[in-house]
């Protein structure tokens, strides 16, 4: 009786879904100049479309969807690129490759959407791959490419990350919410978010401090959460933005909870209350600016799939 062999997958689409970091404490700088943080990822459903091929040696990359082009810079510097390179350098394979990327979460604010897309990208091309490498090499590989990168690399949906970020324990999600998110019209800098920590904890002669330990079994609880929340860059790039602090109170004023920054900025979020239906708010620019792009989403409590195909 014959066998039949199985065509091997040459492409494969992802949903590289986007974060908030719910906790961000940046502690100690490493004489690499690393900061060593402390921080808990959650996913939510909004989402880059992600498609990977696998080709005999050409290599491409085509980027469309809700982007502005000026903001797409050169081929070589895209995460989702370089993530591609990282994994045929580390493993030989494959000789090429090609991705379409629908951009859908908004750019450089803090919610992930360059490292989702990285680590959708790893998590795509080790599916297809003749020889996987396991988990652990595949988040060292992510750890070399961002922060962030290994958390999306990973099959966590919720984690509490540590170390440069590469350290990851996966925590039960908490219930679903509706999310509100509030896109003010300024990027932040993440290396100037930095210098800024740095200036205001120099001023006042403070040292960042570990935090304590923190009880797993706590998280999955939104009033838990809610206490535990926390951003240090929020109140230097506040200082900064006054419009982030104006923001975050009118989140908080919608009964969101936590209601904070996600990252270095300068996007914010709100979880909305359990069964709260709302139309999503509109915020008024201040001075003259643009106003705040609102969008709504939800918590993800689970890691979209990568589906195969052939």
């Amino acid at each position: 009786m014959s066998t039949l062999a199985v065509p091997r997958a040459r492409a494969a689409r992802v949903a590289a879904q986007a974060k908030v970091n719910l906790r961000l404490r940046i502690l100690a700088r490493e004489a690499s100049g690393y900061h060593q943080l402390e921080t808990l990822f959650l996913r939510l459903a909004i989402a880059d479309d992600l498609l990977v091929r696998v080709t005999d040696g050409t290599r491409t990359l085509d980027v469309g969807g809700e982007i502005d082009p000026r903001l797409v810079g050169p081929t070589e510097r895209n995460l989702a690129w370089r993530a591609a390179q990282a994994y045929a350098e580390a493993t030989g394979w494959p000789a090429g490759f090609a991705i379409e990327l629908e951009k859908r979460i908004p750019v450089g604010g803090g919610l992930g959407g360059g490292s989702a897309d990285a680590g959708a990208v790893l998590r795509a091309l080790d599916a297809m791959a003749p020889s996987p490498i396991d988990e652990s090499a595949l988040l060292a590989l992510a750890a070399t490419l961002g922060a962030d990168v290994p958390f999306f690399a990973s099959e966590c949906a919720f984690a509490l990350g540590w170390g440069r970020g590469e350290r990851l324990l996966a925590l039960p999600s908490p219930p679903e919410r509706e999310v509100l998110l509030v896109l003010p019209p300024f990027a932040v800098n993440t290396a100037e978010a930095y210098r800024w920590l740095a200036a205001a904890r120099a001023e006042s002669a403070s040292s960042p401090k570990a935090t304590g330990v923190l009880d797993p079994a706590a998280l999955a609880d939104w009033s838990a959460i809610a206490r535990l929340a926390i951003n240090d860059f929020e109140p230097v790039v506040a200082a900064r933005h006054p419009l982030v602090a104006t923001l975050v109170a009118r989140l908080r004023a919608l009964d969101c909870a936590p209601a904070m920054m996600s990252g270095s900025g300068s996007s914010l979020f709100g979880v909305l209350p359990n069964g709260a239906r709302l139309e999503v708010p509109r915020f008024e620019g201040e001075h003259g600016a643009p106003p705040p792009r609102v969008l709504l989403t939800r918590t993800a409590t689970g890691v979209a799939p990568v589906v195969l195909v052939v």
